[in-house]
């Protein structure tokens, strides 16, 4: 059955008739959730728990989902799911207590869901001294992981309020995630830089054709991010976005993070030397970031309290495995990458060995590696030092080449079919196919990298290709300047959908508004596509 004959037309049956949905999450006034956003004592405010910051699901299987919430004041979490939209025959979970200790967040396993299935859920909040007084409920929708095939659609980007380029109501705010709201993918697959912990807004921005950008502003964008409490500002600011509510209520999300969520290039041990911070030492920062990314976001993997991983495999039904890398946590120092060993690389030992165990045991038809970072594409951390992968050198692997090299062959000699990369980070879009008979390295199998973004942040020029693993661009669409402003364009997200029938791939990259402007068909099996 084809993508747009088939489940799509039934999902918009189920959403269509959804008023309540949409009267829950209606936009706070500006600035009673400016208030809230910047941590005014919720256990003073009046009235019955709200949930104002609408509802997110994360990481959903064939039969689980992770429901996440924010409250304004102390409230035990309860969720109902229902097969249908009146709520008949609803199943109630009793989630956590929540309060200061998670900045009022919680989440709520569900488990026991009946696979392919639409499910609605609505999440209450009740006062913890009197269960029957709780907030207006807040509604959503997902749709759990088909157990036989079946067509599959999801969509992913990254870079969200970046280089002073905030929610600004004129543009239509972060407008694009209405836009992907509407394809109606299966789930949200965000590539990092979720929030700018390390980029303040000002009010208003001059565009170069003599207009203003305007910024919502909370007291948390006005400075960089040290403290938990900031960090955790940063994320409440992107939650005042009602098109990031809606979306959020409606599709599951696959999260990772990379730089921005701490600071800009940030590695283990590093000691700033930026006078805009008062604490320098960048463990401390990430350990707090890190605290406030477990809090806000819906990840199986990672509890609010900080403990646990950001790598996971997200399996989707046979057709298809989502390996979620963290190229942050466990990296080596930036350097000139010119090294000839580097066992620590840009994943660390144990999750290089991870991923290399995960990728043998998939039987998934497609392999997406959801990485943070691109693979050949130079991009520098200064005058000397690299960032990602590539350092610039086309010869043999040197410094993190190396891991690379280990798990691209690890790929090719285990016979391990359907790898696809995925990534953002560079805000602009292109599409990279790598084959050995361009590289210096060739011992591994072809495959192909998209990359795409941002979301709602500057845009800027396309940077150059390292030859060591053969790359080859086929399409790419980027700025000629720098920090472009989401008013002149230049906003992009990707999408896959896979063919529940032919197992078939196809990869379209698109601009804010939908206009398709690469597609590449990848079909499965094949060698050197």
């Amino acid at each position: 059955m084809g993508r747009e004959s088939g489940r799509g037309i039934g999902r918009r049956t189920v959403l269509q008739g959804s008023a309540a949905a949409s009267a829950a999450l209606a936009v706070p006034a500006v600035a009673s959730a400016a208030s809230a956003a910047s941590g005014a004592p919720a256990q003073a405010l009046p009235g019955r728990p709200s949930a104002q910051w609408g509802v997110q699901v994360g990481d959903v299987t064939a039969s689980s989902g992770l429901v996440w919430v924010r409250s304004d004041r102390p409230a035990r979490v309860i969720v109902e799911t229902s097969a249908t939209e009146s709520f008949t025959r609803a199943k109630r979970w009793h989630g956590p207590l929540v309060g200061p200790g998670t900045d009022f967040t919680g989440r709520t396993a569900l488990h026991g869901l009946p696979a392919g299935s639409q499910v609605h859920y609505r999440v209450l909040l009740a006062d913890p001294e009197d269960p029957r007084r709780t907030g207006e409920p807040v509604h959503g929708t997902f749709r759990t992981v088909a157990e036989r095939r079946k067509d599959v659609r999801f969509v992913w980007s990254g870079d969200l309020a970046g280089q002073g380029w905030g929610i600004n109501p004129d543009h239509g705010g972060y407008r694009i995630f209405e836009e992907m709201r509407r394809r109606e993918p299966d789930f949200f697959l965000c590539s990092g830089d979720n929030i700018y912990a390390d980029g303040p807004m000002a009010e208003t921005v001059a565009l170069p054709d003599g207009s203003t950008w305007r910024n919502l502003l909370t007291p948390e964008k006005t400075k960089v991010a040290e403290t938990l409490d900031e960090y955790r500002g940063n994320f409440r600011y992107n939650l005042l976005d009602p098109a990031l509510r809606r979306f959020h209520a409606e599709v599951p999300t696959i999260t990772q993070w990379d730089d921005h969520e701490v600071l800009n290039n940030w590695y283990p041990g590093e000691i700033l030397v930026d006078d805009r911070y008062t604490e320098k030492n960048v463990d401390v920062l990430a350990a707090r970031a890190r605290r406030a990314f477990a809090e806000y976001f819906p990840i199986s993997t990672l509890r609010p309290d900080a403990s646990g991983r950001v790598y996971r495999v997200q399996h989707h039904g046979p057709l298809l495995d989502v390996f979620v890398l963290d190229c942050r946590t466990y990296r080596d120092a930036n350097s000139p990458g010119r090294q000839p060993e580097d066992t620590q690389g840009i994943l660390g030992a144990e999750q290089l060995a991870w991923l290399k165990r995960e990728l043998s045991r998939s039987r998934a038809v497609w392999k997406v590696i959801a990485c943070d970072m691109p693979l050949g594409l130079v991009v520098p951390d200064g005058d000397t030092d690299f960032e990602a992968v590539a350092q610039g050198d086309p010869g043999a692997p040197l410094g993190r080449e190396l891991q690379m090299a280990e798990l691209l062959r690890h790929i090719k000699h285990r016979k391990i079919t359907g790898t696809v990369w995925l990534t953002a980070d560079v805000h602009y879009t292109s599409a990279q196919h790598y084959d050995p008979s361009r590289a210096a390295f060739k011992d591994f199998a072809p495959f192909w990298e998209f990359v795409s973004g941002p979301l709602n942040a500057g845009a800027f020029p396309g940077v150059k290709l390292d030859g060591t693993f053969g790359p080859e661009q086929s399409f790419v669409k980027a700025p000629t300047r720098a920090n472009v402003s989401p008013a002149e364009g230049f906003q992009f997200y990707g999408e896959v959908d896979i063919d529940g029938d032919s197992a078939e791939m196809t990869v379209r990259l698109r601009e804010d508004g939908g206009k398709v402007l690469f597609t590449k068909v990848l079909r499965p099996g094949l060698v050197g596509q």
